[in-house]
């Protein structure tokens, strides 16, 4: 799968818990999501078989993405919609790169440039699911889940 990543990728830098680290990643997912998600991340960035990473466009902080040791992607988010397709590129080259025996992630259906993706990289849906809620719940196409438990 490396081989065929084409198409551009952002540039990354590892995730810490200095609180302007936090602070960034906070307020992305009040953005896109509506709601804080400090506690997860604090958990998230201790756990030993988990990466975390800031996303850069340039000198421009565009999102983050975790990779487990497992090679499952997510969760990820990014500012912009448009900037899907680039976070999960990159978050496939960051799971190969850890060699993983395989790559895994949840994709909401509305998320069609990750989709659209995935399916170009030879990925193919093995557990559909349908996640349901009372209320609104944020831009499912600048967030890709870690699973439906840990929403």
């Amino acid at each position: 799968m490396i081989d065929r990543l084409n198409g551009p990728q952002f540039k990354c830098a590892p995730l810490d818990q200095d609180a302007s680290t936090l602070a960034r990643l906070v307020q992305a997912d009040e953005r896109v999501l509506g709601v804080s998600r400090q506690k997860h991340h604090r958990y998230l960035i201790n756990d030993s078989r988990m990466r975390g990473f800031s996303l850069y466009d340039g000198d421009d902080w565009a999102g983050y993405v975790y990779v487990d040791a497992g090679g499952h992607i997510g969760p990820v988010a990014v500012l912009q919609s448009g900037a899907a397709a680039t976070a999960f590129r990159t978050a496939l080259r960051l799971a190969v790169e850890s060699g993983a025996p395989q790559v895994s992630a949840f994709l909401p259906g509305a998320s069609e440039a990750a989709l659209t993706t995935a399916f170009e990289h030879g990925m193919r849906i093995k557990f559909p699911m349908l996640l349901m809620s009372s209320r609104d719940f944020g831009s499912w196409a600048q967030y890709l889940p870690r699973n439906p438990g840990f929403m």
